[in-house]
C-alpha cells in the first residue's frame, strides 16, 4: 500500500529532525570537508548531471516552457563547475555556528552573552534552478541546519542527481545523510505537507515566481523567510551629480533586468528632470529599454509611453523602466512608501542632510545612497553567498547568509553565584 503524502513528509521530517541534532554538534572541519567532497563529486560526475538536465530540458521542451524558464533549468558544463566553485567558496567563510557575542559582566558576576546556534530544518521550495539544490544544502549545513529540499517538478531528474552527490559525501565524511533530503516525488501536495510540518520544519524558504511565494506565505504553519517583489527605486535628488545619477541609474536598469534588485522605477527631481532625460532617454533607447513616464517628463521626452498607477507597483523584470519627475524628497519618500516593496531604495545625491533623511526615513531591507540597487546581493555585502533575499523584519532581512540562517541564544557564565 503506498504511503499517503502526509505520511511522507512525516518520514522526511522525522529523518531531518534527528539528522540536525547531529548537524548542531557538527565540527567546523567536518563540515568543510562534505563541502570540499561535494564540490568533487559534482565535478567526477559532471557527465551524469547533464544526462539527467537532459531529460528534463527534453521533458520542459515538450511541454512548451518558456525560453526563460528553459534558460533557468539548463545545466552546462561551465554551470556546473560554477556550482562546485560555489561549495569551495561556502567552505572559506566563516562558521557562525557556536560564536558568543557580547559577553559582558554583571555587577553580581556572572558574565551573560549569546550564542550563535541553529535554527534547525530548513524547508526549501524552488523552481527551475537546479543549482540551488547544491546552493540551498551548503548554506544550511554549513550553519549547521539539516535541510529538506523540494525543487520544481521541471528539473527533477537533475535535482536527484546533484543531490545524490551531496548524499554520498555525507556519507563519506560521517555526517548524517539525513541532512540533506529532496523530496523525490513531483506531486504538489507534498508543498502543503512541508509548508504544514510545524514540529518537524522550523523555517520555510521559498524561491520562485509571486505565485508560489503568495500561496505558501498564505498557507504555511512554518515561519517563512522571504520577499514577494522587487519593486526597487533611484531617486536623483535636487543635489545629485548628473554623470554619477545616469550611471547609477543605467547600471540599476539595465545590468541584468530579470533579478529582484534591478531598478524599476525611476525618481527624478524636477530642478534635475530637463538636464538629465534627454541623455537618459538617449542612453535607455540604445538599450532597447521601454520608458513609461509621468505627465512631466513627457514634456521632455514625448517618444516615452504613459505612466499609470498600475506600472508604478509593477515589478517589471524586463527592459521596461517607469520614470517620474517628482517636487522634492518628501515627495520622493512618500512614492517609495506608497509603491514600493521594502527590498532595495536608493539616493543620488552631494546633499548630506538628504542623503541622511533618506538612510532613516526609507523603510526598506537595503537602503542606498549614490550606489546601485544592484548591490543588494549576499556575495556583494560580504556574505559569501545567500539563500535569499527577505523582506520581512523577522527573524532576518536583507539577503541572507549562512548568519541568517541562525538565531541566538542567551548563555550565562557563573562562579556559583545565586539571586539576592
Amino acid at each position: 500500500m503506498s504511503k499517503t503524502m502526509n505520511a511522507i513528509m512525516q518520514d522526511l521530517g522525522q529523518q531531518a529532525v534527528v539528522a540536525s541534532r547531529s548537524m548542531r554538534m557538527a565540527p567546523t572541519v567536518a563540515k568543510n570537508r562534505w563541502l570540499t567532497l561535494s564540490a568533487e563529486l559534482l565535478r567526477h560526475g559532471r557527465d551524469h548531471i547533464l544526462q539527467a538536465n537532459a531529460m528534463d530540458m527534453t521533458a520542459a521542451r515538450e511541454r512548451g516552457i518558456d525560453a526563460a524558464l528553459l534558460d533557468r533549468l539548463e545545466l552546462t558544463s561551465d554551470r556546473i563547475e560554477t556550482m562546485a566553485d560555489g561549495l569551495d567558496q561556502i567552505a572559506a567563510l566563516a562558521d557562525p555556528v557556536g560564536r558568543i557575542d557580547d559577553l559582558v559582566y554583571r555587577p553580581s558576576g556572572i558574565q551573560v552573552g549569546k550564542m550563535r546556534v541553529p535554527l534547525g530544518v530548513i524547508g526549501m521550495i524552488y523552481e527551475s534552478r537546479p543549482n540551488v539544490t547544491a546552493d540551498a544544502a551548503a548554506l544550511c549545513l554549513k550553519s549547521g541546519n539539516g535541510c529538506i529540499l523540494r525543487g520544481g517538478s521541471e528539473a527533477i531528474h537533475s535535482n536527484r542527481a546533484i543531490a545524490a552527490c551531496l548524499r554520498r559525501a555525507l556519507v563519506e565524511v560521517g555526517l548524517p545523510q539525513n541532512a540533506v533530503q529532496l523530496v523525490d516525488q513531483t506531486d504538489r501536495a507534498l508543498v502543503g505537507e512541508l509548508i504544514r510540518a510545524k514540529g518537524l520544519v522550523d523555517i520555510i524558504i521559498p524561491r520562485g515566481g509571486r505565485s508560489l511565494i503568495e500561496r505558501i506565505a498564505a498557507e504555511a504553519t512554518v515561519p517563512v523567510i522571504k520577499h514577494l517583489d522587487g519593486i526597487c527605486h533611484v531617486y536623483v535628488d535636487a543635489a545629485a551629480d548628473i554623470d554619477m545619477a545616469l550611471a547609477i541609474a543605467m547600471n540599476a536598469k539595465t545590468h541584468r533586468y530579470g533579478v529582484c534588485n534591478a531598478m524599476e522605477t525611476l525618481l527624478i527631481h524636477r530642478e534635475l528632470a530637463v538636464a538629465m532625460i534627454p541623455p537618459l532617454a538617449a542612453q535607455l533607447a540604445e538599450k532597447g529599454v521601454e520608458v513609461r513616464g509621468c505627465a512631466q517628463s513627457r514634456t521632455i521626452c514625448a517618444s516615452w509611453l504613459p505612466a499609470n498607477d498600475a506600472d508604478w507597483a509593477t515589478e517589471y523584470l524586463a527592459p521596461i523602466l517607469s520614470v517620474r519627475v517628482v517636487d522634492d524628497l518628501d515627495q520622493a519618500i512618500d512614492h517609495i512608501s506608497c509603491f514600493g516593496s521594502g527590498h532595495t531604495e536608493s539616493i543620488v545625491t552631494e546633499d548630506y542632510r538628504a542623503g541622511q533623511r533618506f538612510l532613516r526615513e526609507v523603510d526598506a531591507a537595503s537602503v542606498m545612497w549614490n550606489a546601485s540597487t544592484r548591490f543588494a546581493d549576499g556575495f556583494e555585502y560580504g556574505l559569501g553567498a545567500e539563500i535569499g533575499i527577505s523582506t520581512d523584519r523577522l527573524h532576518v532581512r536583507g539577503p541572507v547568509g549562512l548568519e541568517g540562517l541562525t538565531t541566538q541564544k542567551w548563555i550565562v557564565l557563573g562562579h556559583g553565584e545565586v539571586r539576592e
